[in-house]
């Protein structure tokens, strides 16, 4: 019992901290809306398509989206999941053309065609795209519904007739073909590359600049005056350490949290990410417990702790996708814990792992935490009993 209360007064602690409020809950997700707003806009706008079945007239105007230069498309099965790659920044925007376009022009009526775009205005772009190229495809159907009202001729007779009068035949097919396997699939969101980088660098940050805390407790003897009630010295260094990855856990299930609500990331098999979390949180800890006990003056600790951190992250992928590092680089990054945490979460979000999948990853990251967390409490028990 006591360990958990000791536990619980360090994440009180953390979570009192006005300055926290930027750190830990504010600043996170404004780097990874910057690194979605960059990662995003690297590459072609993409547009999805829901297309109904057996409709002549949705695949046409379909394939005339699809044939417009400069932009990307995707088709989907349903309107829902096309709504949800949109949320997700997937996709810029979408175009929905539902079964029964072809009985409506054929009756004269007006064809009525969805779009979806973006909220920060990425798909008014593409909107002039996709209106281009319906009117190219509607000019013959209006065509052909005029010639019908006028004549004794059907709907589907005059737009056989309208259809290749619309068409020049001067256009040049360019086929494009992608060659080799691409670093990030498709349907990977635009925030989800930013989002699992900064969990794994900002959880191992707030671990670290917590040991500032631990050293604090010492220099106001609430340590010692701990160890003066009955309350050993192992329960004080299991609480203290406890109280670490607690602050871990707030920081990255807020992450996770948040990320998942407002920018639709989609983090994989639950109980991998949770897993994963609760072992590079171990990690964390072991890492700023072991600070805590080096360290005398807790503004040392806080300092070099950042440094650390950062520099740390750097190395394992967190500023630049591990992917694009160099095979020595690769090599040199998987030193580090963040690279095996990074790897973790590229197994869960983009090759949709399970917790089976990345059993690997959680066994370095076990070991790295035995091995923090015990040269700590070895250190911890001699500086908390030297007279």
């Amino acid at each position: 019992m006591k360990i958990l209360v000791i536990a619980a007064s360090n994440v009180r602690r953390m979570l009192r901290d006005r300055s926290n409020i930027f750190f830990v809950f504010i600043f996170p997700i404004a780097i990874i809306l910057l690194i979605g707003a960059q990662f995003g806009g690297g590459v072609d706008p993409r547009i999805g398509l829901v297309v109904g079945s057996d409709d002549q007239l949705a695949a046409d105007i379909a394939e005339s989206i699809e044939s417009a230069e400069g932009i990307e498309t995707n088709r989907f099965e349903s309107e829902a999941e096309l709504v949800e790659t949109v949320e997700r920044g997937g996709a810029q925007a979408g175009v929905i053309l539902p079964n029964g376009l072809s009985e409506v022009a054929a009756r004269g009526d007006v064809v009525e065609i969805g779009f979806i775009s973006r909220p920060d205005g990425s798909g008014t772009q593409l909107q002039s795209v996709a209106n281009a190229a319906i009117a190219k495809v509607m000019t013959a159907v209006g065509a052909a519904q005029f010639a019908a009202s006028e004549t004794d001729a059907s709907f589907e007779e005059a737009l056989s007739t309208s259809r290749p009068l619309a068409e020049d035949g001067s256009s040049i097919g360019v086929e494009v073909t992608a060659v080799g396997e691409a670093l990030f699939p498709s349907s990977m969101g635009q925030f989800d590359l930013g989002a699992s980088s900064q969990l794994v660098l900002f959880v191992f940050l707030t671990a670290m600049t917590g040991s500032a805390a631990l050293i604090l407790s010492r220099q106001l003897g609430i340590t010692k005056r701990m160890l003066s009630t009955p309350t050993s010295v192992s329960t004080v260094i299991v609480g203290e350490s406890l109280g670490r990855l607690g602050q871990a856990l707030v920081q990255g299930l807020y992450i996770i949290g948040l990320t998942f609500l407002v920018f639709r990331v989609d983090w994989g098999d639950p109980l991998g990410a949770l897993l994963l979390l609760i072992a590079f949180s171990a990690v964390g800890a072991g890492a700023g417990m072991l600070m805590g006990s080096i360290f005398r003056n807790d503004q040392q600790a806080a300092g070099i702790g950042v440094i650390l951190s950062i520099g740390l992250a750097a190395l394992g992928g967190s500023m630049l996708p591990i992917e694009l590092f160099s095979p020595t680089m690769k090599t040199v990054a998987h030193a580090t814990p963040h690279a095996w945490a990074l790897d973790g979460f590229a197994e869960l979000l983009r090759r949709e792992g399970t917790a089976l999948d990345i059993l690997p990853e959680l066994g370095v990251l076990a070991a790295y935490a035995v091995v923090l967390l015990a040269l700590a409490s070895w250190r911890l028990k001699a500086v908390i009993t030297r007279p």
